[in-house]
Parts: structure tokens; C-alpha cells; sequence
């Protein structure tokens, strides 16, 4: 079994995880330098089912984590509910003003 690739593609604003190469799963971003909003979480059809999605979230967010000076914004409900899922990593995400 081929393992899984994580990357970030800055060019293309999303992180991919990758078998072989055949994209599994994807996030989509956009960062304005202070914080990253999470735009869409995609799950190949013939990938769905194995938590691929969750996969990719955790990297990225442990990516942003292990860098430091970003704030994340889940525009997606997937990524949304990942966070209600984990609150444990909810410490990025940005704050909201009162």
C-alpha cells in the first residue's frame, strides 16, 4: 500500500494529500498574513469514507500550529464541525471581538 503525501501548495492556496499520484483529498485556503481562512475540504469520491478529510485538516492546522502567527477562519462547515470535533486545537482559531 502507497502511503499518504502531504503538501502544501502555496501556488495553488491548499494543502493535498496524495497516493501515489492520485489526489485523495484537499483543503483550500486563503491567507491574507495574518490569518488563514479554510474554505473547502474535498474528498475524492472513490477516496470518501476514510476520514481523509479529517486527515487533511489535522495537517494543515498542525502545519499552522508548528509555524505560528496565523489565525484560522473554517469558512467550511466540514472544518467548522472538525473544530467542534477537537476542541483541544480550537487555541487557532481566530478570536472573535465582543
Amino acid at each position: 500500500m502507497t502511503s499518504l503525501t502531504f503538501e502544501n501548495e502555496r501556488d495553488a492556496s491548499r494543502w493535498t494529500l496524495r497516493r501515489g499520484d492520485d489526489l485523495v483529498s484537499a483543503l483550500d485556503y486563503r491567507d491574507d498574513g495574518r490569518t488563514v481562512a479554510m474554505t473547502r475540504a474535498y474528498t475524492n469520491p472513490a477516496f470518501r469514507g476514510n476520514g481523509y478529510a479529517g486527515e487533511v485538516v489535522d495537517r494543515a492546522v498542525a502545519e499552522l500550529e508548528a509555524a505560528g502567527g496565523r489565525e484560522v477562519i473554517p469558512v467550511c462547515w466540514y472544518v467548522a464541525e472538525w473544530f467542534d470535533a477537537h476542541p483541544e486545537r480550537r487555541g487557532i482559531l481566530q478570536k472573535r471581538s465582543a
